[in-house]
């Protein structure tokens, strides 16, 4: 590990005093380090330009709101895959508030992230926890694209894990998810379909429309703040979940946005 302020202030001091003033110096900055929490060279940059160092929760969002971007558009599956998190971490309104910030700094993709998850190597509960996360919101549109795949396995390594360990945690979501876009059999069109209330023969608009009205019956959020049970909430989760894979196979099998 290269602590900045103790190599710089190693090197002022045996520029004044040799190798005494070296100590001295060195002693000092390793101080300021620790105090600081800087650990390399790079984070040192980030503080310099001025970017506020993210809290853990904060990080999260950070994460995934630059999954979400990947592609070059949110969607609306980007948006409830972030709310579901908030739930799943319980948050509390100002941690929410800061979830969301996070979320849209994430967006503008400014932050040095292996700097910040170069840190998380030591805390292995911390990092898989953050991936998990990732995955969930690369599938949140019903497909993981290569873009994400790829920042996942990238943000994987420098947190210190293997590219086989990265991909192993999204083994369930693979086959949750994939199963009806990959297949693209009839029976899995058709129950599609049927889940969303239309037919072969529906216009797009008239698709988008039964999407987005589902969607708002069975929003989470509007069962939790009916005073429904956590277990009712999941279950809206587990139905919004299944509303995203549905329309993804439809888009999909009829070629439109």
């Amino acid at each position: 590990m290269l602590w900045p302020f103790t190599v710089i202030g190693g090197g002022v001091g045996y520029a004044i005093a040799s190798i005494p003033g070296a100590m001295l110096g060195a002693l000092l900055g390793q101080a300021l380090d620790r105090r600081l929490h800087i650990q390399n060279l790079a984070e040192l940059r980030e503080r310099i330009s001025g970017r506020k160092v993210p809290r853990d929760d904060e990080l999260i969002f950070i994460l995934l709101g630059r999954l979400a971007k990947s592609d070059g558009r949110v969607v609306d599956g980007h948006i409830q895959q972030a709310r579901v998190e908030m739930r799943r971490l319980d948050l509390s309104e100002p941690a929410k508030r800061r979830a969301i910030a996070a979320f849209g700094r994430g967006k503008d993709g400014h932050d040095n992230l292996r700097v910040h998850l170069t840190r998380l190597k030591t805390q292995p509960h911390a990092a898989e926890g953050l991936l998990r996360a990732c995955w969930r919101m690369a599938w949140a549109d019903g497909k993981a694209s290569r873009a994400e795949r790829e920042l996942i396995m990238l943000w994987g390594k420098w947190l210190g894990w293997t590219a086989d360990k990265v991909a192993a945690l999204s083994a369930t979501e693979d086959e949750q998810r994939t199963r009806a876009p990959a297949s693209g059999g009839h029976g899995e069109y058709q129950r599609a379909l049927r889940l969303l209330g239309v037919r072969t023969d529906s216009e797009p608009a008239q698709i988008k429309q039964a999407y987005r009205r589902l969607l708002s019956q069975h929003h989470p959020d509007k069962i939790a703040g009916s005073g429904a049970s956590q277990m009712q909430v999941r279950d809206a989760t587990e139905r919004t979940r299944e509303l995203h894979n549905a329309y993804a196979l439809i888009r999909e099998r009829r070629g439109f946005r």
